[in-house]
């Protein structure tokens, strides 16, 4: 999929609103926006590689059927998201219960990379960084979802809420004790200062 220099130029919401008229291109530079984003999020939620990429694509044809229907109540993304969220929750809970380990090499998370590290440092964010993978793996779906939609991801409370289909109380409950969950198993890694 390759967006016309034009169709890149175009707002958000004015491609949206093409989409919904049925117009494929305005779609299909939607999606270049987001794709990317959107399979790095299923992979966090602890999809391997090829789930990931399947329920990305039924995510894109549901919201290609569904977009009409769209209400533009939130963002396109946070929309699209939900939709990939719910599949993903679909096919997590046919798996038998196990400690996934989710990747983040695709889009490695920010807070843990310095580039002026030496070697030392380097070596010591990438095992940081492993064991928060395997950590977030361990959490069960209902807390690790908050915590990737809130604290990797970036949404906000509300659009987060939304997409879980969640009150901002509720939400906020959950984030809560996945961030608590997340931090009881990086016990080791975690260094307090008041020693």
């Amino acid at each position: 999929m390759t967006g016309t220099p034009a169709s890149r130029e175009l707002s958000e919401d004015t491609l949206v609103e093409r989409a919904a008229g049925g117009d494929m291109a305005a779609f299909e530079e939607l999606l270049m926006r987001h794709a990317d984003r959107l399979f790095a999020s299923l992979r966090r939620f602890g999809l391997d590689d090829a789930e990931a990429q399947e329920v990305a694509q039924d995510t894109f044809l549901r919201a290609w059927r569904s977009l009409p229907r769209f209400e533009r109540r939130s963002r396109f993304f946070t929309w699209l998201y939900r939709i990939g969220f719910n599949e993903a929750q679909r096919r997590l809970a046919r798996r038998p219960a196990r400690g996934a380990v989710v990747s983040t090499e695709e889009q490695p998370l920010d807070e843990l990379a310095d580039d002026r590290a030496g070697p030392a440092e380097q070596a010591e964010n990438q095992e940081l960084r492993t064991a928060l993978e395997r950590a977030l793996g361990e959490l069960p779906v209902d807390l690790r979802a908050p915590v990737v939609l809130r604290d990797i991801e970036g949404l906000s409370t509300a659009e987060a809420a939304s997409v879980l289909k969640l009150g901002e109380a509720a939400f906020k409950s959950r984030l809560h004790r996945g961030r608590m969950a997340l931090r009881g198993l990086l016990t080791p890694w975690i260094v307090t200062s008041d020693l």
